[in-house]
């Protein structure tokens, strides 16, 4: 949704220019974790995903990073090779593996160091608020993350994202 403050050569819709700093300090912030750990951004978080929610197939890996299975195997093969991750056996359909944590104690105390900080921050940056406001905001990051999350789903199926634009007096 674009409003009238958009500069003429504005790629983004500027909505809010603080979503959007919000979204590239995130971003940017990833970027710099994972180069500090020797991995891409895209190994860092499916090596998050793997570590909240436990051992999964390569398919549903994709399905959760918004990955395609072949940018998935290229991503795994990179943290197998880390020794960051391992394939099993499908325990319940042999046609596919099971993607699970390898050994993650190298990069521990370094992600405690990272995280330890960014925790310490965040809650001097919560301590402004009260209960009530960070309950609201908990909730605006919620409705973010679905939204987000379908809008990546929509982009990675190929769904239509908006329909066809009708012509303009001009072009036609």
């Amino acid at each position: 949704m674009s409003n009238n403050t958009d500069p003429p050569h504005s790629l983004v819709p500027n909505r809010n220019p603080l979503e959007r700093e919000l979204s590239d300090a995130i971003v940017f912030f990833h970027q710099a974790v994972a180069g500090r750990l020797g991995m891409n951004p895209a190994e860092w978080k499916c090596l998050g995903i793997l570590e909240q929610r436990g051992p999964m197939t390569a398919g549903q890996l994709a399905a959760l990073s918004g990955f395609t299975t072949g940018a998935i195997t290229g991503v795994v093969d990179r943290l197998e090779k880390a020794g960051l991750a391992r394939r099993g056996l499908n325990p319940v359909d042999r046609r596919s593996v099971v993607v699970s944590l390898g050994d993650l104690s190298g990069l521990k105390e370094e992600v405690r160091l990272i995280f330890g900080s960014l925790i310490r921050a965040m809650d001097e940056v919560a301590s402004h608020y009260t209960p009530e406001e960070r309950k609201t905001i908990e909730t605006w990051l919620e409705r973010t993350t679905k939204a987000l999350r379908e809008e990546t789903r929509k982009i990675t199926t190929g769904q239509p994202i908006r329909k066809k634009a009708k012509k303009r007096r001009h072009e036609r």
